[in-house]
């Protein structure tokens, strides 16, 4: 089983069979030609997705056709909606039953993992719960009693229910390994062989990691099928070609002149703006149009006027978008040209989808964070992650735009 991906094109992304046979597999460039499920396409464009990932470009289809898959990409490039909705259009709705298991390294993401499969399969009425440590045991136990047709966890919590005997292991059909290469780094080996034995040996099953060191391969080896293999090339998951500035604007109070001041000054073609709650997205919005600019804003509690804001933008009528994480991912406006971090993303993974809406279509883009004395060592922290630099905003940003 090879462990890297072939170098060929900017865009390519290899397939081996264990056989090593390798091909290109198709490429889909938008969801509606993948002929997924009517309600399950909704899901998608309701949670705010317009345009696959190359990640979703390549794998989502193989995963629905239920091959098993190991697929090696950064976070940060929509590996959880990749498995998400492959695993989502295989589900038996009519059967109250977990069909799923999705494994992750920690509590923050299961949560994370959990509300994403709620948000696309809601129209499909699929239930899902996270099971994971450091919360009630009975609550767990009564959730999946009760039927679930999806469980997202930490290994030791779903091996827990497992040992219990709380849900009917032999209806799971689909498995994911999600950060495998964290959760392995971080000791759960021995564990996640354990699950694997008690599981279906039939079940199909996706390796989802950012990078495979020998002891993924080690694993996949003995618990995938003739896996289809999909590496994402490094410079495609790098910041590369977007510009990276901060300003030090010192107190929390000081960033709305910052803000305005940075506008007055500069000609900006269409911009995004990046809050990190939907509270401050709608006060901002407010105090920006108080001023005379005209913008719009979206977040997740009003989904019904996604279509017409996005219309809005897109038109050129507002000129500037405010919006929250949640819907920011879909979002893919040629014209943006500059991304606007009013507040730093709380999860360096955000960070990636959020600047990366600039510089769209190989044009090369930009990337302002707000930055206070509190921020500072957020901003390193992102650096260091990223292995990039992200300079002070020179007085000549205009000519830069």
């Amino acid at each position: 089983m090879s462990q890297s991906a072939d170098n060929q094109g900017n865009d390519q992304v290899q397939v081996k069979q264990s056989s090593s046979r390798s091909k290109e597999v198709e490429v889909f460039s938008d969801f509606d030609s993948m002929k997924l499920r009517e309600n399950l396409l909704r899901g998608i464009y309701g949670y705010g997705f317009e345009r696959p990932s190359i990640i979703q470009q390549k794998a989502i289809v193989p995963f629905a056709s239920g091959n098993d898959i190991i697929a090696q990409a950064q976070s940060g490039t929509g590996k959880t909606a990749t498995y998400s909705i492959g695993m989502l259009e295989q589900l038996d709705y009519n059967k109250r039953a977990c069909q799923g298991l999705v494994l992750v390294p920690t509590r923050e993401l299961a949560l994370q993992v959990q509300r994403v499969i709620a948000s696309i399969g809601d129209y499909l009425g699929v239930v899902s719960h996270a099971c994971i440590g450091g919360t009630s045991v009975s609550k767990d136990m009564n959730a999946l009693r009760s039927g679930v047709h999806v469980i997202v966890g930490t290994p030791g919590r779903v091996f827990d229910m497992m040992r219990r005997k709380v849900f009917d292991t032999e209806t799971v059909k689909h498995v994911i390994l999600d950060e495998a290469d964290e959760m392995l780094s971080r000791g759960f080996i021995d564990i996640i062989r354990d699950i694997f034995t008690i599981l279906p040996s039939n079940s199909q099953v996706g390796v989802f990691s950012a990078t495979m060191p020998p002891e993924i391969v080690e694993i996949t080896n003995k618990i995938l099928q003739d896996p289809i293999e999909i590496f994402v090339k490094n410079e495609e998951l790098t910041l590369q070609g977007i510009r990276q500035f901060y300003i030090n604007v010192e107190r929390e109070e000081w960033k709305l002149d910052t803000l305005t001041d940075l506008y007055n000054e500069i000609s900006i073609n269409q911009s995004m703006i990046f809050c990190n709650t939907r509270k401050k997205v709608d006060w901002l919005a407010t105090r920006m149009n108080e001023k005379g600019f005209t913008v719009s804003s979206i977040h997740s509690e009003r989904p019904d006027e996604r279509k017409a804001v996005m219309e809005q933008f897109r038109s050129g009528a507002s000129r500037v978008l405010i919006a929250t994480d949640l819907l920011a991912r879909g979002v893919d406006v040629q014209q943006v040209s500059v991304v606007i971090n009013y507040d730093l993303p709380t999860t360096r993974e955000n960070y990636l989808h959020r600047i990366g809406r600039s510089g769209r279509f190989g044009r090369r883009g930009l990337a302002i964070n707000f930055v206070t004395t509190q921020d500072v060592h957020l901003l390193r922290d992102l650096e260091k992650f990223y292995d990039t630099t992200v300079d002070e905003m020179p007085g000549n940003i205009a000519d830069l735009i």
